[in-house]
């Protein structure tokens, strides 16, 4: 596998992950990219906790307007809460709320089945069953977590 390959498998993991997912609240249809923006800020904050805008977005390449409309929207849905920086009061550190929204929980309880099943229309029941084993595999390693260490011990001095 080269990046490319690499890339575009994510691209469709990606697709999966939002067919997976309950609907968004409010009835407005599929995730679109501001939801995907909103993953991407969570994930980064659950990797990261008590970073500021600015932060998350240089990591996410996100731009920080987009990053502070995602803050804002996994405040509402009682994902994150935010806290003035102690050495900065004028900026906001975000990590994740303590409690899991209803919302959240929603989301978390979803599963991958159907939506696998549907990606591997033309597969068995054996063929399903590998390709999620797999997929716990490659979340158990390379979870967002796990990523930022990797991220970190990367620009550690050698």
């Amino acid at each position: 596998m080269n990046g490319v390959e690499l890339f575009l498998l994510g691209r469709t993991l990606m697709k999966i992950g939002e067919t997976a997912m309950p609907e968004p609240e409010g009835g407005s249809g599929r995730y679109g990219g501001s939801t995907r923006a909103v993953l991407i800020v969570a994930s980064d904050v659950a990797a990261h906790p008590d970073s500021a805008v600015g932060e998350i977005a240089s990591r996410t390449g996100l731009p920080q307007s987009q990053v502070s409309t995602s803050v804002a929207r996994l405040k509402e849905a009682g994902a994150a809460i935010t806290a003035p920086d102690p050495a900065d009061r004028r900026r906001l550190l975000v990590r994740q709320a303590p409690e899991l929204s209803a919302r959240v929980m929603k989301v978390r309880a979803g599963t991958i089945e159907d939506a696998l099943a549907a990606a591997l229309a033309d597969s068995t029941p054996e063929d399903r069953k590998e390709v999620a084993d797999a997929l716990e595999v490659l979340a158990r390693h390379l979870s967002p977590r796990t990523s930022a260490r990797a991220r970190t011990r990367d620009k550690a001095p050698q």
